[in-house]
Formats: C-alpha cells, sequence, structure tokens
C-alpha cells in the first residue's frame, strides 16, 4: 500500500544510505543531487520482486540492443502521452542519458566540433564537451528565462527539454525557431527528454522528433519522474539513419547493456506508474508555490515550468556554501552550471514538512546576511 507521500518526515529519510542522504552531515537537508525522497511507486516494487523470485537469468532480448520489451513500453508512452508514435525498432537502450550523450557524441563527432548547449547547463554535459574535446555554442538563457538561437553553426544541438537548471519548458516557438537553425547548418538534435513527465500546466511538453523526425535522436528515461535513478536505464529513439547505420557497424555490446531488473523497473513505471506520478507531480506544483511564498521576496526566483528543480539567484557570493554554512542546508553551486556565484539550484521533490524546513532555515539565513 502506498504511504502518504506529503508527510515524509526529516526522521523518515535521515538514514537512509542512497548518495544524497549519506554524503551530508547529521544536520544538514540535501538539496542538490536530482533525487526525489519520495519511495517509488508498489509497481515498481512489485515487478522487480517478481523477476527477483522467478528468474535472474539471461533474458530473452540478452544480444537485443533495444532491450527487447522496453522499446515498445517507450514507444507506447510516447503515443499515449504526446500523440508521437516512434518507431520501436530505431530504439537502443543506454545505462543512463549521460552514457548515451557520449556514446552519440564519440559517433556523431570528432575532436573540434562545436555543440551547441543552453547554459546555465546540466554540469555533467558541460565537462562532457570539454573533456571531450568539443567546442561548446552557448545558447544563454536570460533571467527572464528568453533566450535566441546561436548564429554560429554546430554539427550538434544538445537539447535539454525541459530544461536544467532553469526550469523551462520551450515553447513550440522556440522549439521552430532551433529546428530552422538545426535545418539551416545541417545539425544533428540530441534531445534530452528525461524530465518530459514533470511540466506543469499550462505549460506542455513537445517532443522534438515531432519537428525534425529524420534529424533527431530522443533521449529519456524513467529515472526522473519515477524517482530510480540507481536503476540505470535509458532509451535512445535514433531518428537520423546515418547515426543508426553508424550503431549498428559498432560490436553489440561494446557500449554496454541494460540488466533485466532495470527493463522491469522501468517497463512498470511507464505501464503501471500513473497513478503515482499524478500525486508526486500535485506535491511538485505545490512545492514550486511554495518557494515564492517563503523565500525573501529580493530573491531571485522564476517559477519552473517542469522538473523538481528550482534555479535561485541569492545575490550573495557562494551562495550554495554560504546556505550549507549557514542555513545546514546543501544546493548545488550556480558555477558548476556556467551560472554566477549568487546562483544555486535546490532541489524540491521532497514532502511538505522537510521542503518548510529548509526554506525556513535559508530565509532566516539569508534575512541575517541582508
Amino acid at each position: 500500500m502506498e504511504i502518504n507521500l506529503d508527510a515524509l518526515t526529516l526522521e523518515d529519510v535521515r538514514n537512509r544510505d542512497g548518495f544524497k542522504w549519506s554524503t551530508v552531515g547529521p544536520d544538514v537537508i540535501p538539496a542538490f543531487i536530482a533525487d526525489m525522497d519520495f519511495p517509488v511507486a508498489d509497481a515498481i516494487r512489485e515487478a522487480v520482486a517478481r523477476r527477483a523470485a522467478t528468474d535472474l537469468g539471461y533474458p530473452p532480448w540478452v544480444d537485443d540492443p533495444s532491450a527487447g520489451p522496453l522499446a515498445e513500453a517507450f514507444a507506447e508512452r510516447m503515443e499515449t502521452k504526446y500523440g508521437w508514435r516512434p518507431d520501436p525498432g530505431h530504439v537502443r537502450a543506454f545505462t543512463d542519458v549521460d552514457h548515451a550523450v557520449q556514446v552519440l557524441l564519440h559517433i556523431a563527432t570528432r575532436p573540434g566540433d562545436a555543440v551547441a548547449l543552453h547554459v546555465p547547463a546540466y554540469h555533467p554535459f558541460l565537462h562532457m564537451i570539454t573533456s571531450m574535446e568539443r567546442r561548446l555554442v552557448p545558447i544563454p538563457i536570460g533571467d527572464d528565462g528568453r533566450f535566441e538561437p546561436p548564429d554560429e553553426p554546430a554539427s550538434v544541438l544538445l537539447l535539454v527539454n525541459p530544461q536544467n537548471p532553469s526550469g523551462r519548458v520551450f515553447t513550440r516557438a522556440e522549439l521552430e525557431a532551433l529546428a530552422a537553425y538545426a535545418e539551416r547548418h545541417d545539425v544533428l538534435v540530441i534531445s534530452d527528454e528525461i524530465h518530459s513527465d514533470l511540466v506543469y500546466a499550462p505549460a506542455r511538453h513537445i517532443p522534438f522528433a515531432t519537428l525534425l523526425p529524420e534529424r533527431t535522436i530522443t533521449l529519456t528515461s524513467a529515472s526522473k519522474a519515477f524517482n530510480m535513478g540507481g536503476i540505470r536505464c535509458a532509451v535512445a529513439h535514433v531518428g537520423a539513419r546515418w547515426v543508426r547505420e553508424a550503431l549498428a557497424r559498432e560490436p553489440v555490446h561494446l557500449y554496454g547493456a541494460v540488466g533485466a531488473l532495470a527493463v522491469e523497473a522501468t517497463v512498470a513505471a511507464w505501464r503501471h506508474g500513473e497513478a503515482w506520478l499524478s500525486e508526486v507531480l500535485r506535491i511538485l506544483d505545490r512545492n514550486r508555490r511554495l518557494i515564492a511564498d517563503l523565500l525573501p521576496e529580493w530573491a531571485g526566483y522564476r517559477m519552473p515550468e517542469g522538473t523538481y528543480l528550482a534555479w535561485l539567484d541569492l545575490k550573495i557570493d557562494d551562495a550554495a556554501g554560504f546556505l550549507e554554512r549557514t542555513a545546514r542546508v546543501r544546493l548545488s553551486p550556480g558555477p558548476d552550471f556556467g551560472g554566477r556565484p549568487g546562483q544555486a539550484r535546490l532541489n524540491f521533490a521532497t514532502s511538505r514538512p522537510i521542503l518548510t524546513e529548509m526554506l525556513t532555515r535559508i530565509s532566516e539565513a539569508l534575512r541575517h546576511a541582508a
């Protein structure tokens, strides 16, 4: 039976041994890494337990890079949620979205090639571009959430929509402008849509592949919306034929494979987790408004249209470090994302009691510093 997700207390979560709670001091509230505090849906736990109780041998799809039932479950979900029916035969499984992006940049680009990316940006992507010796073409998102497509050509547009850390959900007009840029400069679009299930009305997620199907690789996972980052399972729908052919020329297991439990969990989430997700979205929608209510009015906060991540401009030096020292709340530092020292990212995927305590601590620390 599902527990009351919105009644979780610090005592309920303090002794968890995952990365989020085990790596902070006993009096620190973690709001940095993008894990929720909510227990996973019963349907997911039951699917994993059923697989473990019956057969943990090689699955029937052991040599299938699409991981068998995963591809069809993905296609069904895209059609149900967005009216887009991707070809399951163009789906490939990866251990997570970061893994998929690295493989695709390795396949589709060479050192020195340009990669366009909205900034501030999900920090592993910034590091990835640098470490792979690709060149960043930044697409700055203003404090008002607006941006202009770049003038400079790129080999790849690495699109993150909904965007992390700004929480923007790009409009059709914005996506059409990016599509025109991609067509004009013959750009491959790698579209990370991992937060697509976490969108608040009236915003609406539009899969980029519905605009440029033969130029787009769509990446997603159940890990963010259903709180199972440790399950390690993502899919790529490879609309670009030349990239499919390049991947097909590689040895089948060169880039690893997802496990049977990961596939069971993901399929269960996509097919049977909607009631749990609806309750989580209700809580998250309330939480994004609670931040506006409880933070000082002068704190820079643009309410996110998607994700469970708040991008804050607290207008003090080393905002994240200051809050961990004084408020005992750990946020992600803004400079990690290419932002300013006064900016920080706050994960609000938790219950009302925990978020209220977190925001009360932050507000008191900021007022004393003002």
